[in-house]
């Protein structure tokens, strides 16, 4: 199935330039000559879409206009935005981060820094559409479970668990964004150690999820499980994921950063943090982070008590 781009620019040379720079790509590109014509197409079938190119800077209805109806739309608000702009001053791009822009490109860019971000926003919309299937078929299970301990060792079982353990909460996508990025976080920086920086170039060379199959694949690995705790404590849920590895600096991570918004990675302890639970904390080391999240009323069986504060 090719994928399906919104493109936003209200230069028409801008829209053909992004054109050709994806021709190759795997894309059917829609484009919109401005804000408004944008908010048309995504009021009339913004679900169609898999991703949005958005510029920043417009007449009439700026990007950031476009930007805020997307998050604000319950339907959309999953929906990967990348902004692209001239202006890449530290206030400008926290501003977009802090709205939900999924990524930034700064003009003018080269044709690889546009595809790298635009797969990479591609490979997430898929992985939310996987998590939004997993969670609707674990519902029913998760309607049994007070409390429950996982072990898990890969990508696989890290999607799998996120999408279950989630379907034990109100705003089950959101929180299962949030764990999908903790859990993997837990097997690929702590368990496998996998850098920042070493992430960074394994996504830019399209390696990343084969290099954290090989790293599970060592002997030194092939016991290394990260421990995922659910808790049902009244009308909330908590969280509790642990790893093997020696822990991390984790306090930079915590706030969207506009240092690292134009690489691929790095944003997604402070995304959970921000949007998917309602509280987060990282335990000692780093190597323990504990969340927590609004419970799902299960009907006549759902558990009973103080509203969460």
């Amino acid at each position: 199935m090719r994928a399906r781009l919104l493109v936003v620019d209200d230069e028409a040379v801008n829209l053909e330039i992004i054109g050709e720079y994806l021709e190759t790509e795997a894309c059917e590109l829609t484009m919109a000559a401005g804000g408004a014509q944008a908010l048309e197409i995504l009021r009339a079938g913004g679900t169609d879409f898999d991703a949005v190119v958005l510029d920043r800077m417009m007449p009439g209805i700026d990007g950031l206009a476009v930007l805020r109806e997307i998050k604000a739309t319950p339907a959309l608000r999953s929906l990967p935005v990348i902004l692209q702009t001239a202006a890449a001053g530290r206030e400008q791009v926290a501003e977009g981060l802090k709205l939900g822009a999924y990524y930034y490109l700064t003009k003018p860019y080269h044709r690889d820094a546009l595809v790298a971000v635009v797969r990479a926003a591609l490979a997430d919309a898929e992985q939310r559409r996987d998590l939004a299937r997993r969670i609707e078929e674990a519902r029913a299970v998760m309607n049994l479970i007070e409390h429950a301990t996982f072990r898990f060792r890969t990508l696989e079982e890290a999607r799998a668990l996120a999408g279950a353990c989630a379907a034990l909460c109100e705003e089950a996508d959101l929180v299962g964004m949030g764990l999908a990025e903790l859990l993997v976080n837990a097997i690929e920086h702590g368990n496998l150690g996998i850098s920042f920086h070493e992430k960074s170039e394994l996504l830019a060379a399209g390696r990343w999820e084969e290099e954290v199959a090989a790293r599970a694949r060592r002997p030194e690995n092939l016991d290394r499980a990260a421990e995922l705790e659910c808790r049902r404590e009244g009308r909330c849920v908590a969280f509790s994921i642990r790893d093997r590895g020696p822990g991390f600096a984790w306090e930079p991570y915590l706030t969207l950063d506009e240092t690292r918004a134009f690489r691929p990675n790095g944003r997604g302890i402070a995304l959970a943090r921000n949007i998917a639970f309602r509280t987060l904390e990282f335990r000692g080391c780093g190597n323990e982070v504990v969340a927590t999240a609004v419970a799902r009323r299960f009907g006549s069986s759902a558990a009973v008590g103080p509203e969460p504060r």
